[in-house]
C-alpha cells in the first residue's frame, strides 16, 4: 500500500519495477491518511502484477466493483490510446526509447495509438505548492483533532515540536514548507481559489479535452526517469515525471514496468478521466501481458544482478 499526493505511489513503483495504481481521489476513503491535500491525497496498491493491484483495489473499495474482472488478456482491438508528447517526453533518452517500444507493443495488441498530442503545462510551481500549503494547514488540523489528547492539534503545534526536538526532527531537513503553510489564510483565500482553478484547468480540462477531442480511452506517457542517487544536500534529481496532471485533476494514474535503462527499471503510465480506474486496469494488464510474451517476466536477469 502507498499514499499519493503527486507521485508517491507511481514514482517508487516505476523506479523499483513494480505496478503502482493511484486511484481516482475519493474512490478509497481518506480516513486514516495523514493529510497533505484533500483534493489530491489517496491510498492505492503497489504490487508485482496488475492483477494483484486490481484485486487489492476491489478490497479497498469495499467489493462493489470487481476490478480484477477487467484483466482480460492482451487484445486491445477497438481501444484508442493517446500519446501526449508535450511536456512529458524528452528528459531521458533511454526512457523515451523504452516507451517507444511499449507503444509498439500496444499497437501490436490491436490498440489505435494516436500520437503527437500535447497536454497544457500544469501551471506554475508556485500555484501547485500554494494548493498544498493552504490545504495542509486546514486538513492537518482536522486530522489531529481525531487523535488522542495530549498530542499536537495544529500545524503550529507540529512546528513547535520540531523546533523543540531539532536535533532529531530537523537533522537533515528544515521545515520551511511547514512554516509557509502555517502562514496561509484558509480555503476562502483568493490566492488558493485562483491556484485551484488553474490546477483544474491544466489537469481536468487538459486530460478530458484530449480524451474527448480524439475519442480516446486513455493516455500513455513515460513514467519517471531512472532512479537517482540520494542527495541530502541538494535534494532529488528528478529529470521528469508524468504524475502532475493526474494529481491536479484528482484522476487515476497507473504505472507499469516497461523495461530497463542502464540496468534500472522504468515504466509507462496510463491515465484517464475520473473513475476510469477499471479502464486503466484493463489497458495496463493488456500491456503487461504483451510485454511478458515479448520479453519474459519482470524483473529480468539483467535487473536481478543489481539487487
Amino acid at each position: 500500500m502507498g499514499t499519493e499526493t503527486n507521485g508517491s505511489i507511481v514514482c517508487p513503483a516505476a523506479l523499483n519495477g513494480i505496478v503502482g495504481l493511484k486511484p481516482t481521489v475519493g474512490l478509497i476513503p481518506q480516513q486514516g491518511i495523514i493529510p497533505l491535500s484533500h483534493s489530491q491525497d489517496t491510498a492505492g496498491p503497489m504490487t508485482k502484477t496488475v492483477r494483484q493491484a486490481a484485486a487489492l483495489l476491489t478490497v479497498l473499495t469495499g467489493g462493489g466493483t470487481d476490478y480484477e474482472s477487467h484483466c482480460l488478456g492482451d487484445d486491445l482491438t477497438g481501444v484508442r490510446i493517446g500519446v501526449p508528447r508535450g511536456p512529458l517526453w524528452g528528459y531521458s533518452v533511454g526512457l523515451d526509447r523504452v516507451t517507444e517500444e511499449a507503444l509498439s507493443l500496444l499497437s501490436a495488441a490491436g490498440a489505435t495509438v494516436v500520437d503527437g498530442l500535447s497536454l497544457p503545462t500544469p501551471g506554475s510551481e508556485e500555484d501547485q505548492v500554494s494548493i498544498l500549503f493552504h490545504e495542509m494547514k486546514v486538513d492537518l488540523a482536522a486530522y489531529l483533532a481525531t487523535r488522542q489528547p495530549g498530542g499536537p492539534r495544529t500545524l503550529a503545534d507540529v512546528i513547535a515540536f520540531n523546533k523543540a526536538h531539532a536535533h532529531e526532527e530537523l537533522r537533515y531537513f528544515g521545515q520551511e514548507l511547514f512554516e509557509r503553510s502555517e502562514q496561509t489564510d484558509g480555503l476562502d483565500s483568493p490566492t488558493y481559489v485562483a491556484a485551484r482553478l488553474s490546477a483544474l484547468r491544466a489537469g481536468r480540462d487538459g486530460i478530458d479535452g484530449l480524451l474527448r477531442d480524439n475519442q480516446l480511452d486513455a493516455l500513455v506517457t513515460p513514467a519517471y526517469s531512472p532512479a537517482w542517487s540520494i542527495d541530502l544536500v541538494n535534494g532529488d534529481h528528478v529529470l521528469g515525471s508524468s504524475s502532475t496532471h493526474a494529481a491536479l485533476a484528482g484522476y487515476p494514474l497507473m504505472s507499469v514496468p516497461s523495461g530497463l535503462v542502464e540496468g534500472l527499471p522504468v515504466g509507462i503510465t496510463f491515465s484517464g478521466t475520473g473513475r476510469s480506474d477499471a479502464t486503466l486496469i484493463r489497458l495496463a494488464h493488456a500491456f503487461e501481458t504483451a510485454r511478458i510474451k515479448a520479453t519474459g517476466p519482470f524483473p529480468t536477469p539483467e535487473f536481478r544482478q543489481w539487487v
